[in-house]
C-alpha cells in the first residue's frame, strides 16, 4: 500500500510517500480502504518527535480516516452492524496516512448520510475529543456558557456547533477579525480577537459579570490563570493541549472559594472500550444532527495525499478555519 511516513523528525518535508506491507486485521478489528485522512495537531507533534504513538499503534501518522470496509473480524463486524463494503469513518491511534488502515471496530462509525468520504474524514478526531471533554468531562449543560479558546481550529468549529446544538451559549477566541467573523457565522454568540482584546474582560462583559461555565482550553500555560478569572462559580476548565506551555500558576484560593474544577485529558492512549463508548454516544446524539444538516463539516482545504507536507505547513501556519484533509483518490 501507499503511505505517508516520516523520514526522521522535523519540518513538514520529513513527510514522504512510501510503501508498506498491507496491514492485517486481528480480532475485533476491521480493515478499511482509506479514501481520505484528516490532519490534526497531534500529527504535527508526532512529526516533530514530540508525540510518540502509544504502544502497539502504527508508527505512521494519522488519527482519523474515512473509507470502505474491506475485511475484518466477521463476528465482531456483524455484532456492530457493519459488513464488507460499508462506508465508515473512524478514530485510530495511528496509521491513518495510508491507503489501508486497521481500525478497532468499536471506534468506527457509519459515514453520515449525505456526506462524502472527505467530509467524513474530518469528523472523528474533533468530534470524539469535543464530546469527551466538553460534555463528559466538562459536563456542559443547556443554558450554560462555553468559552472555546481557538474557535477557528478544527476542534473549535466542532465545539461551536455542538455547544449550540445542545443549548449552550458559545463564546470563542480567535487570532484575527476574519477568524472571529467565521466563528460567528458558524453560530458563536460572541467572538473575541485575542490579539486586540482582553478575553477576560470580554467574557465578563458578555456574561454580565458571571463568567463562563466551561472553558475548552488548547493553550494552557499562562492562559489557565486568566481563565480562572473569567470562570463562573462552579465552573470547569478542560485542558486538551498545551500550545502555550505546560506550566501554569493559579490562585488556589479562587479555586477553593468558588468551587472550580481544572481538569484535562488526552484521547490517543485511552483504551478501545473508552473510545468505543464515545463513538456510541456520538452515533446516538450527534450523527442524527449531522444527517439533518444541523451540524456540518467545516473543511478549509483538501490536499492530494502525496502533498501531506504542504498540508502540515498550512496547519502550522494557523491560517486555516476548520479542517485540513488528505484525499487518497486525488
Amino acid at each position: 500500500m501507499r503511505a505517508i511516513g516520516l523520514n526522521g523528525f522535523g519540518a513538514p518535508e520529513v513527510l514522504v510517500e512510501t510503501t508498506r506491507p498491507d496491514p492485517v486485521p486481528g480480532a475485533g478489528e476491521m480493515l478499511v480502504r482509506v479514501s481520505a485522512s484528516g490532519i490534526n495537531r497531534p500529527d504535527v507533534l508526532q512529526r516533530k518527535g514530540a508525540y510518540a504513538p502509544p504502544p502497539g499503534a502504527s508508527d505512521l501518522p494519522g488519527l482519523e480516516i474515512a473509507g470502505t470496509v474491506e475485511d475484518g473480524d466477521a463476528t465482531a463486524l456483524a455484532a456492530a452492524g457493519f459488513k464488507i463494503g460499508d462506508r465508515v469513518c473512524a478514530l485510530v491511534a495511528g496509521g491513518g496516512y495510508a491507503e489501508l488502515c486497521v481500525v478497532p471496530i468499536p471506534q468506527a462509525l457509519p459515514v453520515p448520510a449525505g456526506l462524502t468520504d472527505v467530509e467524513a474524514a474530518s469528523l472523528p478526531e474533533t468530534f470524539f475529543t469535543v464530546w469527551s471533554n466538553v460534555f463528559d468531562r466538562g459536563r456542559l449543560q443547556a443554558g450554560e456558557t462555553l468559552l472555546v479558546q481557538g474557535g477557528s481550529s478544527g476542534i473549535g468549529v466542532t465545539a461551536i456547533q455542538l455547544g449550540k446544538a445542545f443549548g449552550a451559549r458559545v463564546i470563542v477566541t480567535a487570532g484575527s477579525d476574519d477568524k472571529v467573523a467565521a466563528c460567528c457565522a458558524l453560530g458563536a454568540d460572541v467572538g473575541i480577537n485575542y490579539k486586540t482584546q482582553d478575553f477576560v474582560a470580554e467574557v465578563k462583559a458578555a456574561t454580565d459579570g458571571k463568567g463562563a461555565d466551561v472553558v475548552l482550553d488548547m493553550v494552557a500555560g499562562a492562559y489557565v490563570a486568566r481563565e480562572v478569572q473569567c470562570l463562573a462559580d462552579d465552573g470547569r476548565i478542560v485542558i486538551i493541549a498545551v500550545q502555550g506551555g505546560t506550566k501554569s500558576e493559579v490562585n488556589a484560593g479562587e479555586v477553593l472559594r468558588r468551587r472550580l474544577t481544572i481538569t484535562g485529558s488526552t484521547l490517543r492512549p485511552r483504551p478501545v472500550a473508552f473510545k468505543g463508548a464515545i463513538a456510541a454516544s456520538l452515533r446516538t446524539h450527534v450523527w442524527p444532527l449531522i444527517e439533518a444538516g444541523r451540524i456540518k463539516p467545516v473543511i478549509n482545504k483538501v490536499f492530494p495525499a502525496a502533498q501531506a507536507a504542504a498540508a502540515h505547513a498550512l496547519m502550522e501556519s494557523s491560517e486555516h478555519v476548520g479542517k485540513i484533509v488528505l484525499d487518497w483518490k486525488a
